[in-house]
Protein backbone atom coordinates (compact mmCIF):
# COMPACT_ATOMS: atom_id res chain seq x y z
CA UNK A 1 0.00 0.00 0.00
CA UNK A 2 1.29 3.25 -0.78
CA UNK A 3 0.40 6.54 1.14
CA UNK A 4 0.51 9.72 0.18
CA UNK A 5 0.65 13.04 1.98
CA UNK A 6 -0.66 16.06 2.13
CA UNK A 7 1.56 18.97 2.14
CA UNK A 8 1.52 23.19 1.18
CA UNK A 9 3.89 24.39 -1.59
CA UNK A 10 6.08 27.42 -0.26
CA UNK A 11 8.99 27.97 -2.53
CA UNK A 12 9.79 26.26 -5.43
CA UNK A 13 13.12 26.78 -7.74
CA UNK A 14 13.29 25.12 -10.80
CA UNK A 15 11.66 21.74 -10.61
CA UNK A 16 11.61 20.88 -6.90
CA UNK A 17 9.21 22.39 -4.06
CA UNK A 18 10.05 22.83 -0.90
CA UNK A 19 6.47 21.70 0.84
CA UNK A 20 5.66 21.74 4.43
CA UNK A 21 4.12 18.53 5.74
CA UNK A 22 2.94 18.89 9.13
CA UNK A 23 5.48 21.57 9.98
CA UNK A 24 8.56 20.01 8.57
CA UNK A 25 9.80 21.11 5.04
CA UNK A 26 10.41 18.37 2.39
CA UNK A 27 11.71 18.21 -0.85
CA UNK A 28 9.39 16.97 -3.88
CA UNK A 29 10.03 17.17 -7.19
CA UNK A 30 7.54 18.65 -9.52
CA UNK A 31 8.28 17.09 -12.61
CA UNK A 32 4.85 14.95 -12.65
CA UNK A 33 2.50 18.60 -12.41
CA UNK A 34 2.16 21.18 -14.54
CA UNK A 35 1.38 24.41 -13.02
CA UNK A 36 2.09 24.28 -9.47
CA UNK A 37 2.42 27.62 -7.30
CA UNK A 38 3.53 29.08 -3.96
CA UNK A 39 0.59 28.28 -1.69
CA UNK A 40 -0.60 24.80 -3.45
CA UNK A 41 -1.54 21.88 -1.99
CA UNK A 42 0.01 18.73 -3.27
CA UNK A 43 0.65 14.93 -2.58
CA UNK A 44 3.43 14.17 -1.89
CA UNK A 45 4.96 10.44 -1.89
CA UNK A 46 8.47 9.30 -2.52
CA UNK A 47 10.12 12.84 -2.59
CA UNK A 48 7.27 14.01 -5.69
CA UNK A 49 4.13 15.75 -5.93
CA UNK A 50 1.85 13.29 -6.82
CA UNK A 51 -1.62 15.49 -7.55
CA UNK A 52 -2.75 18.95 -6.78
CA UNK A 53 -5.18 18.93 -4.11
CA UNK A 54 -7.90 21.57 -2.50
CA UNK A 55 -6.80 22.98 0.86
CA UNK A 56 -10.13 21.90 2.03
CA UNK A 57 -9.37 18.22 1.13
CA UNK A 58 -5.47 18.43 2.64
CA UNK A 59 -7.15 19.60 5.84
CA UNK A 60 -9.95 16.46 5.88
CA UNK A 61 -6.98 14.28 4.95
CA UNK A 62 -4.34 15.25 8.11
CA UNK A 63 -7.37 14.76 10.13
CA UNK A 64 -7.89 11.40 8.92
CA UNK A 65 -4.35 11.00 8.84
CA UNK A 66 -4.45 11.97 12.81
CA UNK A 67 -7.39 9.93 13.80
CA UNK A 68 -5.42 7.03 12.82
CA UNK A 69 -2.29 7.68 14.11
CA UNK A 70 -4.62 8.29 17.66
CA UNK A 71 -6.10 4.47 17.32
CA UNK A 72 -2.74 3.17 16.89
CA UNK A 73 -1.25 4.93 19.81
CA UNK A 74 -4.54 3.49 21.84
CA UNK A 75 -3.57 -0.60 20.59
CA UNK A 76 -1.47 -2.32 22.82
CA UNK A 77 1.63 -3.65 21.30
CA UNK A 78 1.36 -7.21 19.98
CA UNK A 79 4.21 -9.49 20.61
Amino acid sequence: MCLSIPGKVISIENDIAIVSIGGSEVQAGLQLLDDVKIGDYVLVHSGFALQLISEEEAARTIELIRELQDLADDEPLSP
